[in-house]
């Protein structure tokens, strides 16, 4: 895989901090009602069309996985950095995780249920979130759900140092939700409903249920 200085970037900033992240993040969801529900109801629609597996694309340390599973979801991981994976693979022994990235997403068409993108869009540039979003259609049955959660504004930072003081160098994007929706519908999702949640996650977070047009 060809990685672009950006891409190669986010990835070493991620093995850098695995650790500390997971630690950080372990309980975010505790304190999450709303973001738990939203998840649970993504549980549910995959269910409603008859289940099947479940993607969590830039997965991390595999905490939201784990949850979908513990929902009653066939849910597997994807992640750009080998160190999360290597966390995910600890703390979660008994589920899926690879390592890989979601620019050029190595599934099988119509190979999921549904998708996740738990705030790992964040460090995508504009120019390139067409193509991961096509990769997201390709990969999702017709009529699959789609949950995406992402920072709302309309600043992008570079962020130099974090969790636990580690050194990072990426870009966070933080986007509005009309904007999110717009580039969803472009790329072949209908988008059902939309949320502006408050909490560990996020100062002001977006989450978007969307669904795979035949």
């Amino acid at each position: 895989m060809t990685v672009d200085g950006w891409l190669a970037d986010t990835r070493t900033s991620y093995d850098t901090v695995a650790v500390s992240y997971a630690h950080l993040v372990r309980d975010f969801l505790a304190q999450a009602p709303y973001e738990r529900a939203a998840l649970a109801l993504f549980a549910d629609l995959v269910r409603a069309r008859g289940g099947g597996p479940v993607v969590d694309v830039g997965c991390g340390p595999g905490r939201i996985t784990a949850h979908l599973n513990g929902l009653g979801v066939a849910a597997f991981g994807i992640d750009l950095s080998p160190g999360m994976i290597a966390v995910a693979r600890q703390d979660h022994p008994e589920l899926r995780f690879e390592v890989g990235s979601m620019t050029d997403l190595d599934l099988a068409d119509g190979s999921v249920a549904g998708l996740v993108a738990w705030y790992s869009l964040i460090h995508i540039p504009d120019e390139r979130l067409g193509q991961v979003l096509a990769h997201f259609r390709r990969v999702v049955r017709p009529g699959g759900p789609l949950l995406v959660g992402f920072h709302i504004g309309d600043e992008t930072t570079h962020k130099t140092e974090g969790y636990g003081g580690h050194p990072m160098n990426l870009r966070v994007h933080r986007r509005r939700p009309a904007q999110v929706a717009a580039w969803l519908r472009d790329s072949g999702f209908a988008v059902e409903a939309e949320m502006t949640v408050v909490s560990p996650e996020s100062k002001l977070g977006g989450i978007t249920f969307g669904r795979r047009e035949p």
